[in-house]
């Protein structure tokens, strides 16, 4: 990362960054930029090649899902972001939409717009790029390793639930327009997802295989 250029303020303009008139625009994300994720395996946030381990930063619900609209990044990588992003650190951020290119392209699958307080970096050996209606996601393998953050420190097991828990009426109104089975199959997700809740003392719920 500390070949990364920097902006006025000295923070760190990730690999993905949009440049806009010469000036990064850290809300859009540079479709081109995401295609050499793809294809070249590079990192989502310093652009240098992708080794063994793959880190997703995702929120709550995505831990229940196991998907992600953004590639993966090194682990450490993932890492700065959790505890650097403005928009991740303060849970009471809201995305600005003023001056947003006309052209600019959402992220695939289903986002939810609200801020859950709480990231979580997603530790694999696996993910799989998939096309989907609106584009490209990310299904990510069975974690190694999690690290949940919340205002840039690690976060404990009450701070991951309550998170989780703003984000599931939307999960469940989603599964009930599909029908019980898939409320039966969200629950099984959402019992999934919580075994990778940190214990109260600390942010980190499994331990990297040596």
């Amino acid at each position: 990362m500390r070949t990364l250029p920097t902006d006025p303020r000295g923070y760190p303009v990730p690999y993905f960054v949009e440049w806009i008139d010469g000036k990064p625009d850290f809300r859009v994300a540079d479709t081109r930029k995401l295609a050499a994720c793809i294809y070249y395996k590079r990192c989502w946030i310093c652009g240098d090649s992708l080794g063994q381990y793959k880190a997703f930063v995702i929120g709550p619900t995505s831990a229940v899902s196991r998907t992600s609209g953004e590639p993966p990044c090194h682990v450490e990588c993932a890492k700065f972001a959790a505890q650097a992003c403005p928009f991740i650190v303060n849970p009471r951020a809201s995305r600005r939409d003023a001056g947003m290119p006309v052209n600019k392209q959402e992220p695939a699958g289903t986002m939810f717009e609200h801020n859950p307080g709480v990231a979580l970096v997603w530790v694999t050996r696996d993910s799989m790029a998939v096309s989907i209606r609106n584009g490209v996601i990310f299904r990510m393998g069975e974690p190694e390793q999690t690290f949940w953050y919340r205002e840039g420190r690690l976060a404990n097991r009450d701070e991951v639930r309550a998170a989780l828990e703003t984000g599931l009426p939307a999960l469940y109104e989603l599964a009930h327009d599909e029908g019980d089975a898939a409320v039966l199959e969200l629950d099984t997700a959402v019992a999934r997802a919580t075994r990778y809740f940190p214990p109260h003392a600390t942010g980190a719920a499994i331990g990297m295989p040596a």
